[in-house]
């Protein structure tokens, strides 16, 4: 007799893994942000308090996403690249926009700070997948991502400008783009990058860093150096949760891009190992929700480049951790704190779960 599978258990199954690895990050971020917290505001408990209110709203906002029809996303695409440039440029009006360590990557409104990038990388997809759809001409592609691309490197934002190439290049290849056109633009597209690198000083010395970690231990390599003191301290099954010393000032801002260092050292190589279950866990779901979709359709790219999104900044931040790559300043999803991120990422992954939902009942698979 053949058992029939549950319905929208693919769907299910994606929303309560999305749930144990937003209350996992809030256990980390309040672990690693403690230190932090009672330094600059006297209250332990204030940047957790503030990712617990940034996760109530994502909750809310996934809920919203689930059951907005991806035809409303598709109509107003052309506006949300409009808005996307529009807050890229925003961070460079005075007032408006507000420079942290001589990066211009955030808006201040109302007594209120974000980060547009994350919104950014969210209107790419959109825009991305609806233009896409309807054509793949090559010239008029480039155009429309070098410049958002552009922005973001003027930042400087190396990691989110990573991110947004990879969303757009990724959701090109899979509309049908030519080998030879992907190959060649590719390649240009490798160049540039690292000419870009080459001519910018700052950019220069992370390289640097990177491949020689040793170069500035006291400046530009301590940052990399107590990550990995932090990974190493961890061992094999970790010094503990709350037993972290890293978290005390020794790593900048560790509950941002660099948590997942204070989470190696508190449950060691076991416990990464774990959490990394859960990220490929919740990735091979979001993929089995692609694999539903017909091919050349808007929802197709859509759910893609979701999908893309997602898979590329878990890499990436988990690369930089390890050293694998240059620190990018990348957040890991559902861990690093930083409200737009989180209810952003929450949204999309709503809209996946909605996109899955909707493919379910016209094909009941």
């Amino acid at each position: 007799m053949k058992i029939r599978r549950p319905a929208f258990a693919t769907e299910w199954s994606l929303f309560l893994l999305t749930m144990v690895l937003c209350l996992i990050g809030l256990l980390f971020v309040f672990e690693a942000s403690v230190a932090e917290a009672f330094a600059l505001f006297n209250n332990q408990f204030y940047f957790v308090k503030q990712q617990a209110i940034s996760l109530g709203v994502g909750i809310v906002s996934l809920g919203v996403g689930v059951f907005i029809p991806t035809t409303f996303w598709k109509r107003i695409s052309p506006i949300m690249y409009g808005l996307s440039i529009f807050s890229l440029l925003s961070v460079f009006i005075p007032h408006l926009g507000m420079a942290v360590n001589g990066a211009h990557r955030w808006i201040l409104f109302g007594g209120f700070s974000f980060q547009p990038v994350e919104i950014v990388k969210f209107g790419m997809i959109i825009f991305f997948a609806s233009w896409m759809e309807r054509h793949q001409k090559l010239r008029p592609f480039l155009a429309l991502t070098a410049v958002p691309v552009g922005l973001l490197f003027l930042q400087p934002d190396m990691g989110s400008a990573l991110i947004v190439i990879a969303i757009a290049f990724g959701v090109y290849f899979l509309a049908g783009a030519p080998w030879k056109a992907f190959a060649i633009t590719g390649g240009v597209g490798v160049g540039l990058l690292l000419l870009l690198i080459i001519i910018s000083p700052y950019r220069m010395k992370r390289m640097t860093t990177f491949l020689d970690p040793e170069s500035d231990p006291l400046g530009a390599s301590f940052h990399i150096r107590q990550i990995v003191i932090a990974l190493g301290n961890g061992g094999v099954f970790g010094k503990g949760i709350g037993n972290s010393r890293q978290k005390f000032s020794y790593i900048p801002e560790a509950s941002t891009d660099s948590i997942f260092s204070i989470i190696a050292e508190e449950v060691g190589f076991v416990g990464c190992v774990g959490i990394m279950a859960l990220f490929a866990g919740f990735l091979k779901l979001a993929h089995t929700i692609c694999q539903k979709i017909p091919r050349d359709t808007y929802d197709y790219l859509l759910a893609h480049g979701i999908l893309i999104w997602l898979g590329m900044q878990i890499i990436l931040n988990l690369s930089a951790v390890v050293a694998l790559v240059p620190l990018t300043g990348i957040p890991l999803p559902f861990f690093s704190y930083g409200g737009t991120a989180l209810v952003m990422i929450l949204s999309v992954t709503g809209i996946l779960i909605g996109i899955g939902r909707k493919y379910e009942i016209l094909t009941g698979k």
